[in-house]
């Protein structure tokens, strides 16, 4: 994992090595700055292959410079290629080889990529750059582009200055989702590349241009056996653990108590010929700790595990670094023990293979069975929906609800919750960015994981690993988020993936070869923290002091009469369902943290 930059403003050196030191966290075994013509290209690199210093960026070919942060897995493969076409290798590195492969095919590279990335090429005789970010956006890539000038970042902190300016829309949809979604940054004039997309940027003509190159497709369902379709996920889920076990650097996996976790685990064990380090973090709140189903999974797989069991201190205390690490506000509270987990595994190793991403493909998100309650209520004519609605609280929960009109309306109230902090709704920009949801697929169930591949995993669950593993200089890869997984999944059946109310049908089943049925089946709890209970107790005094009348007075389009209603039964156990709101309470705190960080360091102002 790495940092990149690129821009043609005329700063210095020294003034770029100053904004790539804010997140030295990412590559903190070497800053490269080369300025080639008009442009300056930086980079900071953690060391994973090829860890000599041959292999560091920016790096050049021709007339080609490239930063670039990732990993292409199947870079083996792809320089064999090029060498049958004549190329000659100086370094065991993918670097050379995505460079390589750029001069040879052009922008056709990325169909022969298979990877983690994003990354930029400066061409010095066209005066052209450019740019690409993986087809399910594991790898962030921000930028700024007015008028030819522009600038490129793994992250938003260097792209900040004192007359960045605050999105009043993006505060609005983070108040809706809990983050900042692509194409939109928390700052006016700055943007996210989106996933699968190309970014090409014409310095002479002063042109920008964005295309995409990898997208979902219309499902298209496999005639396929039960057993037929298992070999398949097995096999392509085992190459997909293998070729991401490739290092220079000590590697393990994160194992929690849930199948995903546990089956990566079981299968790297399995081809690695050396034992596996696994680690879990646990809580002494039974309610919220799996390490001891974990420990069970440890033992049966025969891997060398570490438990470290934490307490509220631990992860309170990381609160401060969230905010910094995190760049824009960022509300998903798992990220806490995230960061706490990858400040553990640092300690023994660099690279850790995770399960991030198969509740996405294989049906496995609690929301999956309340699509199916909604169809059931939609039977009900919405005018008597509505009518009954009148009795419930703004409060409650089941009230939105009844209000959907249509499943399409349902689904995006998956995904951006309740609204009922804004005085306008902000829920277009979900048709506006992914319109294809409703027509890739006609079922409720694969509309929604649709979507959940392309909202949530990119711009929550992505951003989630990826800033809380840079923070600590380690680099996490998922082999559920291979492109080739994901495409298979959605071709499959659907009661292959999701039968009745057992969610991951096919996984679990693969699983039961390496564990036992019973050992795994347990309700799972998440990688999550009591957040209400220390909202009301340890947070409360930060909150109050922080999540102020003149805060809320700042913030545009929000309802602040209903707000501070909902904060005063919140705190006070007034509310019908007392607790529902803790995502909504969670995510103005971090807002206002947010706030109050950047305004004292006089970067942004809204």
């Amino acid at each position: 994992m790495c940092g990149i930059y690129l821009t043609n403003f005329l700063f210095t050196e020294e003034e770029i090595k100053t904004k790539l030191e804010k997140i030295k966290y990412r590559g903190p075994d070497h800053t490269g700055v080369l300025k080639k013509v008009d442009v300056t290209l930086g980079h900071l690199r953690l060391a994973i292959l090829d860890l000599d210093k041959r292999s560091n960026q920016p790096f050049q070919f021709n007339n080609y410079t490239i930063v670039y942060n990732g990993e292409i897995y199947n870079f083996k493969d792809t320089r064999k290629e090029l060498e049958t076409l004549g190329y000659s290798f100086q370094t065991t590195s993918d670097t050379e080889v995505l460079i390589k492969g750029y001069d040879a095919w052009a922008e056709k590279v990325l169909d022969k990529l298979n990877g983690m990335f994003a990354f930029a090429i400066y061409d010095t005789e066209k005066q052209k750059v450019f740019c690409a970010r993986d087809r399910l956006g594991v790898k962030p890539f921000y930028y700024y582009w007015k008028e030819g000038q522009f600038e490129i970042c793994s992250q938003l902190q260097p792209l900040m200055n004192k007359e960045s300016k605050v999105s009043s829309e993006a505060v609005s949809i983070y108040l809706s989702t809990g983050y900042v979604p692509s194409p939109f940054s928390i700052l006016e004039d700055v943007y996210k590349l989106q996933p699968g997309c190309i970014l090409s940027l014409d310095l002479k003509k002063k042109s920008k241009k964005i295309k995409k190159y990898w997208d979902l497709k219309k499902v298209k369902t496999l005639d396929i056996t039960y057993g037929e379709a298992k070999n398949r996920v097995e096999r392509l889920l085992k190459d997909a653990v293998k070729i991401r076990m490739q290092a220079d650097v000590p590697l393990g996996t994160f194992l929690s108590g849930g199948i995903d976790s546990a089956l990566v685990t079981a299968m790297a064990a399995e081809i690695s010929p050396a034992k596996i380090k696994s680690f879990t973090i646990g809580f002494e709140d039974s309610k919220y700790d799996e390490s001891k189903v974990a420990e069970k999974f440890a033992s049966i797989l025969g891997t060398e595990h570490i438990t470290t069991i934490c307490k509220e201190d631990d992860v309170l205390e990381l609160i401060p670094h969230l905010i910094e690490v995190y760049d824009e506000p960022f509300a998903d509270s798992s990220a806490l023990p995230s960061l706490l987990l990858n400040k553990i595994t640092k300690q023994f190793v660099t690279v850790a293979l995770s399960g991030d991403g198969g509740d996405e493909s294989f049906i496995g998100y609690n929301h999956f069975n309340t699509i199916l309650k909604y169809k059931k209520l939609e039977k009900i004519p919405f005018v008597f929906r509505k009518a009954f609605s009148k009795f419930l609280p703004d409060s409650n929960k089941y009230k939105n609800i009844l209000l959907c009109r249509t499943e399409n309306d349902f689904i995006k109230r998956v995904f951006i919750g309740e609204q009922s902090l804004l005085t306008k709704k902000k829920s277009n920009w979900i048709d506006e960015e992914f319109p294809t949801y409703k027509t890739l697929s006609l079922n409720p169930i694969q509309k929604t994981a649709d979507l959940n591949i392309k909202l949530w995993l990119e711009n929550d669950s992505n951003v989630k690993v990826d800033r809380a593993s840079m923070a600590y200089s380690m680099e996490i890869r998922s082999p559920f988020l291979d492109f080739r997984i994901v495409e298979l999944a959605r071709k499959l059946p659907l009661n292959f993936k999701f039968e009745g109310n057992k969610t991951k049908r096919i996984l679990r089943d693969i699983l039961s070869y390496f564990i036992p049925n019973d050992i795994f089946n347990l309700p799972k709890s998440g990688f999550s923290i009591p957040l209400g209970k220390w909202l009301k107790t340890t947070l409360k005094e930060d909150f109050e002091q922080t999540v102020t009348d003149d805060f809320l007075n700042n913030i545009p389009n929000i309802d602040i009469e209903y707000t501070v209603t909902m904060i005063d039964e919140y705190f006070n156990d007034k509310a019908i369902g007392k607790d529902s709101n803790t995502e909504l309470i969670w995510r103005l705190f971090i807002l206002a943290k947010w706030m109050e960080k950047y305004n004292e360091l006089e970067n942004t102002n809204i």
